[in-house]
């Protein structure tokens, strides 16, 4: 019941309402700014598109999953201590092994842990304190880990269906956002939101990840693997 409840909240006006518009403008964003960046910069690079293009579009995917999650979790602010650490966990795990894997995977190993290491801490410590100081530590331990799996992953598996395995990766993520967003809906049923996001922090935070990313990719530094 608690399913179906949930996926009818999300036709409505409420905090559950705004997460597929936030997928929406997330993507939106991401790929007009690849976009800009493709006709000005990337076009006058050899075989850009075969290169990056799949990492790319799977790290803009990622980052407007995991962005929506961030909005619910900022919408009611404070949330117990079991629930905080389980969201500070999702969060940095989720962000920090999808970005390393991707970066990792045109980058190599190192470059692709650090990347996904900054970005996973980041996520988990800022969601994780909704709960106080042991969301942070959780979101941290959970981001670090999470980055460095990432990374290594995406290397493990260079020469053998690595494609196929960023599709998985993928999936498997988004079902567990899903049920991160389930679990939050679940816990504040009845509870007044107390904070809202104007689409301008989606429309920043998605140009800010996706040119990074792509900056990374492309004029980063590379490991021995790929030069």
């Amino acid at each position: 019941m608690t399913l179906k409840a949930f996926a009818k909240s999300l036709n409505d006006n409420g905090v559950e309402g705004e997460i597929m518009k936030t997928v929406f403008i997330s993507l939106l964003t991401s790929f007009i700014t690849l976009g800009i960046i493709y006709f000005f910069r990337f076009k006058y690079i050899p075989e850009f598109m075969p290169k990056y293009g799949f990492y790319i579009f799977f790290a803009i995917l990622s980052y407007a999953l995991i962005l929506p999650s961030i909005r619910h979790v900022r919408a009611y602010k404070e949330f117990p201590c079991m629930s905080g650490m389980m969201i500070g966990m999702t969060l940095g795990m989720i962000a920090g092994f999808l970005s390393g894997f991707y970066i990792g995977a045109t980058n190599g190993m190192f470059y692709g842990s650090v990347f996904g290491i900054m970005i996973g801490v980041f996520f988990g410590a800022w969601n994780g304190k909704c709960c106080g100081i042991m969301g942070v530590m959780e979101g941290i331990m959970a981001g670090f880990m999470g980055g460095l799996m990432g990374g290594m992953t995406a290397i493990m598996m260079f020469n053998d269906n690595l494609k196929a395995a960023a599709v998985i990766v993928f999936i498997v993520s988004a079902i567990i956002i899903v049920g991160l967003n389930l679990m939050i809906y679940k816990e504040t049923r009845g509870t007044e939101r107390k904070h809202k996001d104007s689409e301008l922090f989606v429309v920043v935070l998605s140009f800010i990840l996706t040119s990074i990313t792509i900056w990374i990719m492309v004029f980063g530094p590379r490991s021995v693997l790929f030069t």
